[in-house]
Formats: C-alpha cells, sequence, structure tokens
C-alpha cells in the first residue's frame, strides 16, 4: 500500500477509536450513532475498508473489452455470434483474475483458511434450501409469463409488437427499483447478522419512500414520452403499435410503487431467512395469470392484459408485507410482564 495511504488508514483508524472511547461508548453504540452496522464500524477501528469501487473499475474495465473484443472478432475476423460468445468469456474470465489478485495482495482477510472448508451440515442445508426455494420462486414466475404470453399471442401482431417494444421499456425503467431490491436485500442480511432490527425498519421505510418517488417519476416520463419511446424502440408508425405500446406504459407507472415495495419485501425476507412464505407470492402471480389468460383476456381483450401485472403485483404486495410486518427478527413481541 501507498506510505501516504497507509499513514492515513492508521490514523484515521486511531482517531476514530480514541474518539469513541473519550466519549465512553462500546463499539455497537458507536455503531449506532454513525448508522452502520456494527461489523463495519469493528472493521473501521481496525483498518479494514471496504473498496467498493475497485469492482466498479473491474467491471467498467471488463465491459470495455467486451466492446473491443466483439467489434475484433464479429466485425475483424468474421466470427459471428460465436465470436460473441467468446469475447464475454474472455471479458469475465480477465475481469475475474483481477478481482482474485487484488484480494489476494490487498484485502486478505477475504481469502478462505483450511479451517474455512471444513464441511457444516447445517449450513450446507441452510444454503441447498435457500436456493431450492429461490428457484422454485423464478420458475413459477417464468411459467406465469409464459401463460400470459399464451393470452397476448391471439390478439393480433401488431398489439404483440406493441406490447413487446412496452415490455423493453419498462424492463428498463424499473431497474431502479430492482436494484435498490438487491441493495436493500444485503442491506437487512447484514444488519440481520448485526443483531439491528430497527436500521432493517428504517431501511425498509426509506426504500419504500424511494419506490414512491421513482413512481411519480416513471409517471411524468409516460404521460409525456410514452408514444415517442415506443417509437423509437419498435421503428414502427403503426398507430395501432404506437397506442397500444403507449397505454401499457402510462397504466403501468402509477403501480410502480407497489412493485417496489413487492420487490424490496421479498428481497428482504429472503435475506431474513424466510424461504416458504416469500415462495407463496409466486404461486399467486401464476394463479392470478391464469385467471386473467382463461377469464379476463377473452372479454377484454388487451385492456386486461395491461391491468393483469399492476393488479396481482397488489395482492402480491399486501401478502409479502404483511409477511414482514409479522417477522419476529424485525417486530420482535414485548415480553409480558
Amino acid at each position: 500500500m501507498n506510505p501516504y495511504k497507509e499513514t492515513l488508514r492508521k490514523f484515521f483508524s486511531e482517531y476514530v477509536s480514541a474518539l469513541r472511547k473519550r466519549r465512553g461508548l462500546t463499539q455497537e453504540q458507536m455503531a449506532e450513532k454513525l448508522r452502520i452496522t456494527g461489523r463495519a464500524y469493528s472493521d473501521l477501528e481496525r483498518g479494514i475498508y471496504c473498496f467498493s469501487a475497485v469492482a466498479l473499475v473491474f467491471l467498467l474495465l471488463s465491459s470495455a473489452l467486451n466492446v473491443g473484443l466483439d467489434l475484433w472478432f464479429i466485425a475483424g475476423l468474421g466470427m459471428g455470434v460465436q465470436g460473441a460468445a467468446v469475447a464475454t468469456v474472455i471479458a469475465q474470465g480477465i475481469s475475474v483474475v483481477l478481482c482474485i489478485l487484488y484480494v489476494m495482495h490487498r484485502v486478505p482477510l477475504l481469502l478462505p483458511a483450511r479451517k474455512h472448508w471444513a464441511v457444516g451440515q447445517h449450513l450446507y442445508w441452510e444454503l441447498f434450501s435457500q436456493s431450492i426455494s429461490m428457484g422454485l420462486m423464478s420458475s413459477i414466475v417464468s411459467a406465469g409469463s409464459v401463460v400470459l404470453q399464451y393470452g397476448i399471442n391471439g390478439l393480433g401482431t401488431l398489439t404483440i409488437a406493441g406490447h413487446t417494444a412496452a415490455r423493453k421499456l419498462f424492463s428498463f425503467t424499473s431497474m431502479p427499483l430492482i436494484s435498490m431490491a438487491n441493495a436493500g436485500s444485503t442491506f437487512v442480511s447484514q444488519n440481520r447478522g448485526a443483531n439491528q432490527p430497527e436500521r432493517v425498519r428504517k431501511g425498509m421505510r426509506q426504500m419504500y419512500l424511494y419506490s414512491v418517488a421513482v413512481m411519480i417519476a416513471a409517471v411524468l416520463l409516460m404521460n409525456f414520452g410514452a408514444e415517442w419511446l415506443v417509437r423509437l424502440i419498435s421503428g414502427s408508425s403503426e398507430a395501432v403499435v404506437l397506442e397500444n405500446g403507449a397505454r401499457y406504459l402510462r397504466w403501468n407507472a402509477p403501480f410502480y410503487a407497489v412493485l417496489g415495495v413487492l420487490l424490496c419485501t421479498r428481497y428482504a425476507l429472503q435475506s431474513l431467512g424466510q424461504k416458504v412464505l416469500p415462495l407463496f407470492s409466486s404461486v399467486i402471480e401464476l394463479v392470478g395469470k391464469v385467471i386473467f389468460v382463461l377469464v379476463f383476456i377473452p372479454r377484454y381483450a388487451y385492456n386486461a392484459v395491461i391491468l393483469c401485472e399492476p393488479i396481482i403485483w397488489c395482492f402480491m404486495a399486501a401478502y409479502l408485507v404483511l409477511v414482514y410486518l409479522h417477522d419476529p427478527f424485525v417486530f420482535p413481541k414485548k415480553k409480558r410482564e
């Protein structure tokens, strides 16, 4: 490490430790005041830091290398799809090597020792059961998507074209919600391990408010630019394509807050160790899509397709929030005196 950085690291860790002792606080109390986990604060005093920017640098390098190799293999060597695959494997492989080298030289704490390879039946069963739960959830969600697509296929090629363009835009505009849910999953699991239920409650409230903010932005964007975005993505000027696609985006936008609450709560419950209860939300989604395909889409056509997922989101979100509010870790029951 650079001597200047080493001196700065040592000074900072010693200063934080001295400040805590001067105020007569424990590490847990100091962590609470700083709004970080106890483990994170302990690492802070020991001079161990998380270099999250390094991961971003490696990701950017990998992406740039991937693009460069794509151009070379596809345009230069004429390898076609095979070239794209080879470029991705090479770029990702180099990124992995860089990450391993960085960990070995800068963060040796992350390197597993021999004792970490010991077989622990409880740990492996926990990992296995969690993976089975998440795998089943993904499978059920995929099955629901196939069922809904079956109902859409009978509505005509122009409707399908507008729906396809709208779904691509929906996937892009919902990324802030998905990213927050993923980040929230890490946040909740860290505070679960640090035994900080209060921070979990605060974090979930912030994530719910964030979902509302994303919803407001989505409503404004779709009300003013939905049709233009559909034309841009689909490349079509057909009135049916543009109208159906724009209507899908405008009707879905007010439900982004519900979707955000759904995703954040589902991921949080999984991080809290819940396996079976979040799985039921996927069953609700599948059953709801089957009902819409059999009952509502034949009667109300594309309008039923548009409202299918938002209505199901409401039921799923209500169920997941109810489960979350009864989680024994986040909302422990007060002992009777």
